[in-house]
């Protein structure tokens, strides 16, 4: 697909999410508040797994870790500026995924699967069993906090989410999305594909291969737990939960179902997701199995997931009108 035709529907998909506290009930904002936030984590988190080859099975912990410094900068510290708790997870995710970087970039394939799965699950075990510093089982609460310095005390919690931060998190979204863009269209993007495709003669050509994986993955955190920090603030609560490896395979299973291979992917397994699991959910107890299946389906079938295929469709679309422009 070329430029044109992508802006155009990138454009199309941006003017359709912000119609929709106007056009659609409360409810379907608020629904799309989670997508925000998973789809800015997912766009870091292909960062480090469509472009550098490297598939961590531990990300959420940097979505509980989001939400978790949302909790302690906010709930703890009485610091309720929803742009400096942004920060904080900011910083706390550079500080965390250094050491654990450092150490796992070393290995590639299933052996850095399994270190990421082994240091999300001793995370989630810490938060589950200190419970005098994070709360345990019940999570720490994340409380309402200001928007742009503005505390919008008129509007009660569901209308504070469905208004102004539904447009917060659409704008925080577009802005992850053009500063990853810019990422992976630098050398820095291009030298990480290579280390992808062929990293014994990228490193023979002088590409610094673990420091660039390093700074994948760090950047991968940082996207992570601003994402956390939004589901933490749409919640209410930092919960264990959203450390577990289960919550890691279902970053996994968004981002196949996207498509891993497309920019945009993460963002379509995301909205897709969301919307799926919330009609799943509401026709029938099974629809976890249906999940399962449907992505079992799309692996086998469309490996390049849903935003693959509709980039197939658009190519065969104008293979179709040149003969008749010809004609």
């Amino acid at each position: 697909m070329t430029q044109g035709p992508r802006l155009l529907l990138v454009a199309v998909g941006v003017a359709a999410l912000g119609l929709v506290p106007t056009l659609a009930p409360p409810f379907y904002a608020n629904l799309l508040i989670p997508f925000f936030a998973y789809a800015i984590a997912l766009l870091g988190f292909n960062l480090l797994f469509g472009y550098g080859g490297l598939l961590s099975f531990g990300h959420a912990m940097y979505l509980g870790l989001g939400a978790y410094a949302a909790a302690i900068v906010a709930g703890v510290l009485g610091i309720r500026h929803f742009e400096l708790v942004l920060l904080a997870a900011a910083v706390g995710a550079v500080t965390v995924a250094l050491p654990i970087g450092f150490l796992c970039v070393r290995y590639t394939g299933i052996f850095f699967g399994m270190l990421t799965l082994a240091f999300g699950m001793l995370a989630h075990s810490f938060l589950f069993k200190f419970y005098h510093l994070t709360g345990g089982d019940s999570g720490m609460r994340v409380p309402r906090m200001r928007i742009l310095g503005l505390e919008f005390d008129a509007l009660n919690k569901i209308e504070l989410l469905a208004g102004p931060f539904y447009y917060y998190c659409l704008a925080l979204m577009l802005l992850a999305g053009l500063a990853l863009w810019r990422i992976v269209h630098s050398p820095f993007g291009l030298h990480l594909r290579s280390l992808r495709d062929n990293p014994q003669k990228a490193e023979y050509l002088g590409v610094r291969v673990r420091q660039l994986r390093l700074l994948a993955y760090v950047i991968s955190a940082v996207y992570g737990a601003i994402g956390g920090a939004i589901l933490g603030f749409r919640i209410g609560l930092a919960d264990p939960e959203l450390v577990h490896w289960t919550h890691s395979g279902h970053l996994v299973f968004m981002t196949v179902l996207g498509g891993f291979s497309n920019f945009f992917g993460p963002v379509v397994g995301a909205l897709s997701l969301t919307l799926l699991q919330d009609q799943l959910q509401s026709i029938t107890q099974y629809w976890r199995f249906m999940l399962g299946a449907m992505l079992a389906a799309i692996v086998i079938f469309f490996p390049r997931g849903l935003a693959g295929i509709a980039a197939d469709a658009g190519k065969l679309l104008v293979r179709r009108k040149r003969p008749q422009v010809a004609a």
